[in-house]
């Protein structure tokens, strides 16, 4: 009988990731700016302490037994989290993704026993392809026998991974923050880290960076090229007053700040994580001098290598140059 354990083996490497000064990025700066790495995490995101806490309690209260298939709808990251730590616990996972999925998320997920679904029509009254994606995990529940959906957008276990470790993590490494610059998709992280502030009396300014082409804070819903940021439709975990301001960030945007972070500090992140960055550029006028901030860069870059860090994809996807960025001119 197969032991459903996850406070030991690859579960327990997640979490306690590095907290790092951005010295090279904002120099000359009179705030300081620390970024926390979720990549380091053993998945490659902050997603890990998401898919941790939520099989962990699904397993707790029963939900999830020796036998059960786990299926969650994810743009990438949390699917391989969760398809890592279902190895581990030895159960099916089944994944619902669409094609703005990259190759290199699916043959991750793949390499851990996990089995892509892939929906190619968007949903045909809203034209996105969310509502598609969970319409198909609903028939996948009704089908499967022991099936489980985490539900990453409307699970409060999501945010309470973020609640008890992420901005914890932050608050022990840092002490008082003024700013957190976190990209916000599920609104599982926000919100965990927005909970935990205000549980604990802070006065820590919550910015959340969003995508343009997203609804999550009123935004007008239009194409979006990365996944995991921004979304079509609000997420159960989604509250109107969980940010304190909200940046909408372009893709092009998002590719700048990702090639900031690898020619300035030799970090290589995925595409939120350069969003954040161009966040923090566009706020960088009004953030008082002494100010501590916190960044948090979501995930690593290998999975963008076709896109993000692709000079050609670049130029044809977005007519633009980095070349240019590097001499000082565009963005």
């Amino acid at each position: 009988m197969q032991r459903l354990n996850l406070n030991e083996g690859i579960a327990a490497a997640i979490g306690h990731t590095p907290l790092i000064r951005l010295e090279r990025l904002f120099t000359g700066s009179r705030f300081q700016v620390f970024a926390k790495l979720e990549g380091m995490n053993p998945g490659g995101s902050a997603k890990d302490r998401s898919a941790l806490h939520m099989l962990r309690e699904a397993i707790r209260r029963g939900d999830i037994r020796d036998g059960s298939t786990v299926i969650e709808s994810s743009s990438g990251n949390l699917a391989i989290s969760l398809a890592q730590l279902c190895r581990y616990l030895g159960l099916r996972f089944i994944c619902v993704v669409d094609p703005r999925t990259t190759e290199t998320h699916k043959a991750i997920i793949r390499c851990y026993g996990g089995e892509i679904d892939l929906v190619s029509q968007p949903d045909a009254a809203t034209g996105e392809f969310l509502p598609a994606r969970i319409n198909r995990v609903k028939g996948l529940l009704q089908a499967i026998p022991n099936a489980y959906w985490t539900n990453q957008y409307g699970n409060l276990d999501n945010a309470r991974a973020h609640q008890q470790m992420t901005m914890k993590e932050i608050a022990e490494q840092l002490g008082p923050v003024d700013y957190l610059f976190c990209g916000v998709s599920s609104c599982g992280t926000i919100r965990g880290c927005a909970d935990y502030i205000r549980d604990n009396q802070g006065s820590t300014k919550v910015v959340a960076v969003d995508s343009q082409g997203s609804i999550l804070f009123g935004g007008k819903s239009g194409p979006r090229r990365f996944p995991g940021l921004g979304a079509a439709i609000l997420p159960g975990l989604h509250e109107a007053d969980l940010a304190d301001e909200v940046i909408q960030v372009s893709d092009e945007e998002c590719v700048w700040g990702c090639r900031e972070l690898v020619r300035q500090e030799a970090i290589l992140a995925g595409a939120s994580s350069g969003g954040v960055v161009a966040a923090i550029r566009r706020l960088s006028g009004s953030i008082p001098d002494g100010a501590v901030c916190a960044a948090i860069l979501a995930d690593r870059g290998e999975r963008y290598l076709d896109t993000i860090y692709n000079d050609e994809w670049v130029r044809r996807e977005l007519d633009a140059y980095p070349n240019q960025w590097e001499r000082g001119e565009g963005l």
